[in-house]
């Protein structure tokens, strides 16, 4: 058994798991894609909006994804380096997808923000930002596109600062901000790190000279006003900076900060060695039954995310579960806690975005991927047979934009029927059927309208469903609760505007336009109490 525990304990602690957070347009998942490309997971980037490049990033693997050149949901990769087991969450930036972000990052346990360097900190890093605080994950941050012109370092700095309430430790500084970037000077090392540029468009690892501060040839190299403003810059830190804390940057009360250019891979390599030294390996999970350690020896497991299709010849449908604590066998069976099932989990898989391989053994912080023929739900909790709790902590969040979709081909309501089905367990989209009314056509609630778009494109290409879609002036859902005394549908006072409708549950929700109509619903009718989607779940 004590032999056991240390294996586990081995092989926890030389795990990271991590998401990347950031506004649209930042350089997330080119970041994504270096990452993988210095840890040696492949051999040639892709790039996101290659105009030169034929390839597209590892991590967008939808087709929608290479066509706007977006990232419209979390992609998973797993791969080694330096004895290192990293597992990277690739997350949307979108704002109308941020519902799946906020889901991964119950996943990860520290967070890389990237900010870029020309925009500084934007309003999808905010919210971002503040759900990795609520969790308290510790937070490094990378400036980005420094090959362009940028802001000045101290203002960046300033306004991580005062936007996000969070003080930084500067890892490296600068060298040129005006479109003639140089390189940076590592303050760790206390050596320049000199950028050159490649012909190859970000496609292999970037060629890096290292020189002394003091060194003569550096003159030569960057100039007398480069390496003058550097030494001020420097002292002007070492005097002034934050001091370096480890433990405020566990609890996510100081930030890290690197400067670099993850399209031309200039500090990536440096950053990724610093973050997996400074980042935590998997942390103790609360549960229902109090705090559960990464090494415990007893398996446990919850799902934060459903994906259907990664396949679409082959019709699958994956739960992706971050492991908590023991050791994942294959074939080894776990008792899924919402139903008391007792489940074989079969085939699991780990990811380099849409390819996978089989799994042989896994420990808290992997992400695996079921096979998934319905059983499981977001927020389901795995354990051995024997125990008994369950994890929380995944958010769920009220729809905002309303529409009615209905396939254009009747002879295809079957594939209709489940296509809609089946994205909505992924929580890509709430479904409603009209009260009274069959499956002809259902009612879908989404967080943002891009959903809508994407949800059109899915259907077309992974069901061969054309839909119809008419948008709705509804923008509140309300559950009615139904737990202490019976409420008749039929007979509810409402307005003209209100639309009665039933969920996946069969559970009926009334849709109304505004808050006016809600009061009224709720003043006219004695007894009647609405529940948030966040209460009902």
């Amino acid at each position: 058994m004590e032999e056991r525990f240390m294996a586990i304990e081995k092989e926890v602690k030389r795990r990271r798991t991590f998401a990347i957070i950031s506004h649209p347009d930042a350089g997330k998942t080119t970041m994504t894609e270096k990452l993988l490309l210095y840890g040696g997971a492949i051999h040639q980037a892709g790039s996101v909006k290659a105009r030169k490049a034929s390839t597209h990033a590892t991590s967008d693997w939808m087709e929608i994804e290479k066509q706007r050149g977006i990232s419209v949901t979390s992609s998973v990769m797993q791969f080694e380096y330096n004895n290192y087991c990293i597992n990277i969450l690739d997350t949307p930036g979108h704002q109308d997808f941020s519902e799946d972000t906020y889901r991964t990052l119950c996943a990860a346990d520290a967070a890389v923000m990237l900010i870029d360097g020309a925009k500084g900190v934007e309003p999808q890093t905010i919210k971002l930002f503040k759900v990795c605080r609520l969790r308290h994950i510790p937070i490094f941050t990378f400036i980005n596109k420094m090959d362009r012109a940028s802001k000045p370092p101290l203002e960046l700095i300033d306004e991580i600062e005062k936007v996000l309430g969070i003080k930084s430790y500067v890892m490296n500084w600068p060298i040129g901000i005006h479109g003639d970037f140089q390189g940076v000077y590592n303050r760790l090392s206390r050596q320049v790190e000199l950028y050159r540029k490649g012909q190859d468009h970000g496609a292999k690892k970037a060629q890096i000279t290292v020189a002394d501060l003091n060194d003569e040839q550096l003159v030569a190299t960057i100039g007398e006003n480069y390496c003058s403003e550097l030494r001020q810059d420097i002292e002007l830190l070492d005097e002034v900076g934050e001091e370096f804390e480890q433990s405020r940057i566990d609890q996510g009360l100081l930030t890290p900060l690197y400067f670099g250019s993850a399209i031309t891979n200039f500090g990536v390599e440096t950053f990724l060695q610093s973050f997996l030294e400074l980042a935590p390996s998997p942390q103790p999970k609360m549960s229902s039954a109090g705090m559960i350690e990464p090494n415990s020896p007893e398996f446990s497991a919850f799902v934060f995310k459903i994906q259907a299709n990664m396949n679409p010849g082959h019709r699958d449908r994956i739960a992706f579960m971050r492991i908590c604590s023991g050791q994942f066998t294959p074939n080894m069976e776990v008792k899924l806690q919402r139903n008391g099932k007792i489940l074989r989990i079969v085939q699991p898989q780990q990811f380099m975005a849409q390819e996978h391989k089989s799994v042989t053994e896994a420990y808290a912080g992997d992400i695996i991927g079921v096979f998934d023929p319905g059983n499981y739900r977001i927020a389901d909790t795995l354990t051995e047979k024997n125990r008994n709790f369950t994890f929380g902590d995944i958010p769920v969040f009220p729809a905002e934009h309303f529409a009615r979709i209905s396939p254009k081909d009747s002879m295809k309501r079957k594939a209709f029927v489940s296509g809609m089905e089946q994205l909505a367990q992924e929580g890509a989209i709430q479904i409603y059927k009209e009260y009274g009314i069959g499956t002809e056509t259902y009612i879908c609630g989404v967080v943002g309208i891009l959903q809508l778009d994407v949800l059109e494109v899915r259907l077309q290409n992974e069901y061969n469903v054309a839909i119809n879609r008419q948008l709705l002036n509804y923008h509140i859902a309300g559950w009615v609760d139904r737990s202490q005394e019976a409420v008749d549908l039929d007979e509810l006072n409402l307005t003209s505007t209100t639309m009665k409708v039933l969920d996946q549950d069969e559970q009926p929700v009334l849709l109304f336009e505004s808050n006016w109509a809600q009061n009224w619903a709720l003043e006219k009718n004695p007894g009647l109490k609405l529940l948030s989607i966040r209460e009902k779940h």
